[in-house]
């Protein structure tokens, strides 16, 4: 059912009001637990491939060619793939946890929503909507780090991943 809210403190207000204060939060632990895992992922994995591509030679010497940006566009988009698989699952529980309305199942715990997603629609079904997931954080994924990396290595001299 569409609420049509005026506003975000329309929403705010109107939700703590109809459905108390803790539904503001529903689905903000699988939100958080996302949040970690695709930046811890997508940050060690980038420093980590980068460290091992950049002495292959495919990269120019120690991964130095054309300024490295090469090699930094291969280690972060492999990582976001990465980063995506391992986050992707706490997005589908998140959506379910915060869908409401007719037919919209309800879940006690993080943990119950994997269960019966898993129990009723198969362990695949928590990486639905993984490739425009992955298509929007690539380029995300790979602009932010790059920029993270060369604007440390200006202020700094030293690399952050």
């Amino acid at each position: 059912q569409r609420r049509n809210y005026k506003g975000v403190g329309d929403a705010i207000s109107t939700i703590a009001k109809d459905e108390g204060y803790p539904a503001l939060f529903t689905g903000a632990p699988a939100t958080v637990l996302r949040a970690c895992l695709l930046s811890a992922c997508a940050m060690g994995i980038t420093s980590e491939i980068k460290m091992r591509l950049s002495g292959s030679g495919f990269f120019g010497e120690d991964g130095k060619m054309f300024g490295g940006l090469p090699l930094l566009f291969v280690a972060t988009l492999v990582s976001s793939f990465a980063a995506n698989t391992v986050a992707n699952p706490f997005d589908v529980v998140k959506s379910r946890m915060q869908s409401t309305g007719e037919g919209a199942t309800q879940y006690n715990s993080m943990l119950d929503c994997f269960l019966q997603i898993i129990g009723k629609e198969g362990v695949f079904k928590l990486w639905s909507g993984f490739l425009p997931a992955f298509l929007k954080l690539a380029p995300y994924t790979v602009i932010s780090l790059t920029l993270t990396d060369k604007i440390t290595k200006i202020v700094t001299g030293k690399e952050a991943l």
